[in-house]
C-alpha cells in the first residue's frame, strides 16, 4: 500500500490453501476483484492491464456475458470458455491466480514478457510469492539475506539476470508462466508460451513488410486509447512517441501532452516536443524538475529503492517526482517506451560498468567479473528476444515498477501482434530508423519535418543534415562526458573553476539531472553521512579505505566517482531498508 489512494482486498481458501491478497490503483483495470462466474466455482485474481479488439467483448456479450474492456470482469468468462489456451489469449503486462474449483486446482501466472513480476520462495511446507519482494522478506525473516551474485549482476548491468533476484532464495517466476497447485504446496511448473514460436515466422519481403507494419500498428493502437478522458501522453523529441501521435485518431484539443524538463533550462525534449504537440494541434505542458527534489533526495532515493525491491537505482529518483506531478493531471500515462528496443535494435546492456579494481574487496571481485559472462551468454539467442524477453524485463523492469506505482502506465510497443510481426522485419532493418520513420510519414507527414533531439528526420538538404547530425550528436555526447564521464583531473579543473558556472555551457539540453555537480555540491553531506557511516564501510563486498578515499574527492571536486556512488548508495539503501530494518 504505498499509496492512501490504491484499493485493497483479500481472498481466502482454505480448503485449497490459498491466502491471497491484492492492491491496485483506484478505478483501473484491475478494480473490480475478485472477479467470478455466474457459478462462483472460478475465481480471478488480476493484477495488470490486458489489451483486446472491441470483436473479444462483443462476442463474449452475444453469449449472454457482461463484458466491459474497462476492467477485468470478462477474464473469467474467457478462462471458462476456453481454461487451456486462456493464457494465449492475454495481451499486456500482467500477473493473477486462477481458482478454478471445478477441477480442485489454482494456477499462479504472468504475462509472456515478464513484466508482471513473481517473486516466489518455495520452501518445504509452504509456497509464498507476491508482486514485490518486501512482501516475502516481511513475512520470512531467514529470506532477508542479501545473494552476492545478484550483487555482482546489479552493480555491473543495473540490474539482476535470468530468474535470480537481489535476495537469497527468492527466485521470479518466469515468462509466460503456467505453474498450477492441486492438493499440495508444490506446483507443476509450465509456460504457456515460448519465444521459439514466433523466431521460426518466415522473414517478410519489404513492401510486404511495410504493408504489415502499418496495418498492425493501426489496429492495435485503438486499444490502448479505448478510455481516452483518463489518458495523458508522454511526448519525447524522438520517433517513438511521434510515430503513435501520427496514427493515432483523436480530435484536437482531446489528448494532454507533457515533457519532463530539468532544473536550469527546458530540454531539447521539452522544446521539440511543444513543436510537435502543437503541429497534432493538442495541448502541452512543460512538467518541471524543481529544486525541492534536491532538498528532499533522501526521501525521494528511500522510497526509489525501497518500492522497486532495489531494481531502479538512486539516479532514478526523480522519477517519483515528475509521476507524481503527472498523477495530478490524468491517471493513466501513455509512452513510446520500449520503441527503440523493438522496431530499432537499440541496447541499453551493451558494456557492464567501468568500476576501479580497488572499489571492491578481492572475494567479491569475482561475483562481478561472473556478471559480465553470464550476461554474454544471455546475448546468445535472436537479438528481438534478448531485448523483449530479457534485456527489457531485466534491465527497465525498475523505472516502469516505480512510475506503475503511481499512476497506470500504457505503451503499445510491446504488443503481442507487434512484436510477433518485428520477428519478420527484413534483415537489417531494424538496424536504421526506417521502421519508425515509415510509421510517421504513413500516419502524419507534417510530423516528419520536424527535427529530432538528435538532428535526424526534418526537411532539410543533404549537407545540412548531416551538420545537424553532427552538431546534435555533439551536443548530446559533451553533457554525457561532463556530468558522467569527466576525468578526475578535469573535475578538479571544474571545481576550481565552479563560482563561474561552467554547467550553464553543458547541462540541461539531454540530461535530466546532473547528478556528478549534485553529489559533489547540494547533496555531498547526504552521501558523507551514509557512505561514510560505519554501517556502510562494514559491508563485506567493498574496500572500505577505497570507499572513504572515493567519497572524500568526489565531494571535494576532485575526482569524479559518480556512478559509482550511484550504485554503492542504492545497494546500501537496499541492506538498510529492505534486509535490516523491514
Amino acid at each position: 500500500m504505498h499509496e492512501p489512494s490504491y484499493r485493497s482486498g483479500s481472498y481466502i481458501n482454505e480448503d485449497l490453501g490459498l491466502y491471497a491478497g491484492w492492491v491496485c490503483h483506484g478505478d483501473s483495470f484491475a478494480d473490480c476483484m475478485p472477479v467470478m462466474n455466474a457459478g462462483k466455482d472460478i475465481v480471478l485474481l488480476f493484477y495488470g492491464e490486458n489489451f483486446v479488439d472491441g470483436s473479444v467483448i462483443e462476442r463474449l456479450k452475444k453469449q449472454g456475458h457482461e463484458a466491459d474492456r474497462s476492467n477485468a470482469g470478462y477474464l473469467v468468462h474467457l478462462y471458462e470458455e476456453d481454461p487451456v489456451n486462456f493464457f494465449q489469449l492475454l495481451n499486456g503486462y500482467f500477473s493473477g491466480v486462477v481458482v478454478d474449483l471445478r477441477e480442485g486446482k489454482i494456477v499462479l501466472f504472468n504475462d509472456r514478457y515478464r513484466m508482471g513480476r513473481v517473486y516466489y520462495h518455495q520452501g518445504e511446507e509452504d509456497f509464498i510469492f507476491s508482486s514485490e519482494a518486501k512482501s516475502l522478506l516481511k513475512v520470512r525473516p531467514e529470506l532477508r539475506e542479501i545473494d552476492h551474485e545478484g550483487l555482482g549482476q546489479f552493480f555491473a548491468w543495473d540490474c539482476v539476470l535470468e530468474e535470480k533476484t537481489l535476495f537469497k532464495d527468492i527466485f521470479l517466476l518466469p515468462g509466460g508462466s503456467r505453474w498450477t497447485f492441486a492438493g499440495g504446496s508444490v506446483p507443476e511448473k509450465r509456460t504457456y508460451f515460448h519465444p521459439n514460436e514466433w523466431e521460426n515466422r518466415p522473414v517478410l519481403g519489404k513492401d510486404a513488410f511495410y504493408d504489415r507494419l502499418t496495418e498492425t500498428f493501426a489496429n492495435i493502437l485503438p486499444r490502448y486509447f479505448d478510455d481516452l478522458d483518463r489518458i495523458a501522453m508522454s511526448v519525447s523529441s524522438g520517433l517513438d512517441t511521434r510515430a503513435i501521435l501520427a496514427c493515432i485518431d483523436v480530435e484536437p484539443g482531446q489528448l494532454p501532452c507533457h515533457t519532463f524538463s530539468g532544473i536550469h533550462r527546458e530540454t531539447l525534449d521539452a522544446i521539440i516536443a511543444r513543436k510537435i504537440a502543437k503541429a497534432w494541434h493538442q495541448p502541452h505542458e512543460v512538467l518541471r524538475l524543481g529544486r525541492d527534489f534536491l532538498s528532499r533526495f533522501d526521501e525521494f532515493s528511500a522510497k526509489t529503492v525501497y518500492v522497486t525491491d532495489g531494481c531502479l537505482n538512486v539516479n532514478g529518483s526523480y522519477d517519483i517526482y515528475f509521476n507524481e506531478l503527472l498523477r495530478n493531471i490524468r491517471p493513466v500515462r501513455m509512452t513510446g517506451k520500449f520503441g527503440s528496443e523493438i522496431v530499432r535494435s537499440h541496447s541499453m546492456l551493451r558494456k557492464p560498468f567501468a568500476f576501479p579494481e580497488e572499489v571492491f574487496h578481492p572475494d567479491f571481485k569475482g561475483h562481478f567479473d561472473a556478471a559480465v559472462e553470464k550476461l554474454d551468454e544471455n546475448r546468445k539467442c535472436h537479438r528481438l528476444t534478448f531485448a523483449a524477453f530479457k534485456e527489457i524485463p531485466w534491465n527497465e523492469y525498475g523505472r516502469l515498477s516505480m512510475e506503475m506505482s503511481k499512476l497506470t502506465v500504457r505503451t503499445p510497443y510491446m504488443d503481442n501482434d507487434l512484436v510477433e510481426l518485428m520477428y519478420q522485419a527484413p534483415p537489417g532493418e531494424r538496424d536504421t530508423l526506417e521502421i519508425s520513420l515509415r510509421l510517421v510519414d504513413h500516419g502524419n507527414p507534417a510530423l516528419r519535418r520536424i527535427m529530432t533531439d538528435r538532428g535526424t528526420a526534418g526537411q532539410n538538404g543533404y549537407y545540412f543534415s548531416n551538420l545537424s547530425r553532427l552538431y546534435h550528436y555533439y551536443l548530446v555526447k559533451s553533457e554525457y562526458m561532463y556530468l558522467w564521464q569527466i576525468p578526475n583531473w578535469l573535475a578538479r579543473i571544474d571545481s576550481i573553476l565552479s563560482p563561474l558556472h561552467p554547467e550553464k555551457l553543458f547541462t540541461g539540453r539531454h540530461q535530466l539531472g546532473s547528478y556528478r555537480l549534485w553529489y559533489r555540491d547540494e547533496l555531498s553531506d547526504h552521501i558523507r553521512s551514509v557512505l561514510l557511516d560505519s554501517r556502510t564501510k562494514s559491508r563485506p563486498y567493498l574496500n572500505r579505505s577505497f570507499l572513504e578515499k572515493m567519497i572524500d574527492t568526489h565531494t571535494r571536486g576532485h575526482a569524479n566517482y559518480t556512478g559509482e556512488i550511484n550504485k554503492i548508495l542504492s545497494a546500501e539503501l537496499i541492506h538498510r531498508q529492505l534486509v535490516e530494518d523491514i
